[in-house]
């Protein structure tokens, strides 16, 4: 009996067993995801010179007091736009005003003194030399007035062009020497890139020759000219310095920025190019597209760089080859080694 109920439990359990497994859900296929292709293709295009570069102002002046003296006054901070001509520091000028005032008083003493010994000379009291001297006295007197006067006048610095105050090395109370740089003023209603441009790219730089300079910190592209180019490469690069100005009316670029510049040359070249929107982008900036895999019918995810831009199309100088398929569309919702399916 025992064993009669032990051979109904082991065919019960292999029934239910078996039940089981049929009833397990097996794996669910891959989708494929539509997808729009391009095939990489060859382009002729002017080759462009991309360089980069400093900005700095049109003009640009150090400043500083012919006098020593103690800082009493700064009219701007920096930063801060001062017109040509204002008043832009002063010194204390009582030690300079009284100098002033004896250099006065000097000339006035020697000038009554030579008026009394001209009418002696007039009278043949006196003689031509004495009164050479009392006239070598009063020119003397009269050139020391005129130091005095200028050392007064020196005692306020005055901005000898209009821009932007990019320095202030000074404060309020501090005493400064003689010519030493307290300030730095730059003309920014033009602005200049200076930039090296190599040897090998030199012949295809002319001036007049226009370019296009983006400003990365401003997200803007500004129209330039080259209004200088280089006559000595630098000893340890073997470039040539290339300035370029822009105008800048609204005065948003600002000295120190960081400006792209491209360049057209008049050399043609082959390239391979791809519709700019099949080009990604990893958290690293890295570019990377999506390439086809006809005989799988999936796309694998392929890192490329990239040049300039052409009429949408991206040049493509790394990474690829010609004839291969790249997914234009639809390359936002892959992953590396997806399934698709071509769409018209």
């Amino acid at each position: 009996m025992r064993r009669n109920k032990l051979y109904l439990f082991l065919t019960a359990s292999l029934f239910l067993g078996g039940c089981q497994s049929k009833t397990t859900p097996t794996d669910v296929p891959e989708t494929a995801i539509p997808v729009v292709t391009s095939q990489i293709r060859k382009i002729n295009s002017n080759r462009d010179i991309s360089i980069s570069g400093n900005i700095e102002g049109s003009k640009t002046v150090r400043l500083g007091f012919m006098v020593a003296g103690k800082i009493n006054f700064i009219a701007a901070d920096e930063g801060q736009f001062v017109r040509k001509g204002q008043l832009l520091a002063s010194l204390d000028p009582t030690n300079y005003g009284i100098a002033k005032e004896m250099a006065d008083v000097q000339v006035n003493q020697v000038t009554d003194k030579f008026n009394r010994l001209k009418l002696m000379r007039d009278r043949n009291s006196l003689s031509e030399s004495d009164f050479a001297k009392v006239n070598f006295g009063l020119q003397q007197a009269k050139a020391q007035q005129k130091l005095q006067a200028k050392n007064l006048s020196d005692t306020k610095l005055y901005a000898p062009i209009g821009g932007v105050m990019l320095k202030k090395l000074a404060e309020v109370g501090e005493i400064t020497g003689v010519g030493t740089p307290l300030f730095v003023i730059s003309d920014i209603n033009t602005v200049n890139v200076n930039a090296f441009i190599p040897e090998s790219e030199l012949h295809n730089i002319k001036l007049g020759q226009s370019a296009t300079v983006l400003v990365s910190s401003l997200n803007e592209t500004f129209a330039g000219k080259v209004t200088e180019v280089g006559s000595a490469a630098d000893a340890s690069s073997r470039a040539f310095t290339v300035k370029i100005q822009l105008k800048n009316p609204k005065q948003l670029i600002r000295p120190g920025m960081i400006a792209e510049v491209k360049l057209a040359s008049n050399q043609k070249a082959e390239m391979l190019a791809l519709p700019a929107e099949a080009v990604l982008h990893d958290l690293d900036n890295q570019s990377y597209v999506f390439v086809v895999d006809s005989g799988q019918q999936k796309a694998f995810k392929r890192k490329v760089s990239v040049g300039q831009l052409i009429n949408n199309q991206i040049e493509i100088t790394s990474g690829l080859n010609a004839n291969e398929v790249v997914v234009t569309g639809g390359q936002q919702k892959l992953s590396d080694g997806a399934l698709i399916s071509l769409t018209k």
